[in-house]
């Protein structure tokens, strides 16, 4: 009897979500990998953000790492941006995400669920 790969589900890309699974299929590359983020970009350089919002970096596509193209190619990572996770389902080990574009809805199953959401920030009041 094979052991089917294990199924590895990333919720949130950029700094954390993308780093660790890129990181997880280094380590184990027979393993089914998918990262869903609910905004456009995969992964950006956050340490150049003070560059661009101080008019530095003109363009903001230079603060792109990864796109999902690279991430597939180079790591074998099924990349869905624009896809909110709605609902975590333990029992079953599935995921729900709509794609915010086609506001379509697909489940994702997963042997491991990695959650690096983000979180967004606040302005305190002066």
């Amino acid at each position: 009897m094979t052991r089917s790969a294990k199924r590895v589900l990333t919720i949130g890309g950029v700094a954390g979500g993308a780093s660790c699974a890129m990181r997880l299929r280094r380590l184990d590359e027979s393993c089914h990998s998918t990262m869903i983020d609910q905004g456009p970009f995969v992964s950006f350089a956050n340490c150049g953000l003070p560059y661009w919002v101080g008019d530095v970096i003109a363009n903001e596509d230079k603060l792109l790492v990864a796109t999902p193209r690279l991430c597939h190619d180079r790591f074998g990572i099924d990349v869905r941006t624009m896809t909110e996770a709605v609902a975590i389902g333990r029992a079953r080990r599935v995921v729900t995400g709509r794609d915010l574009d086609r506001r379509s809805v697909e489940e994702f199953p997963d042997d491991a669920l990695v959650l690096a959401p983000g979180a967004t920030p606040i302005r305190p009041s002066s």
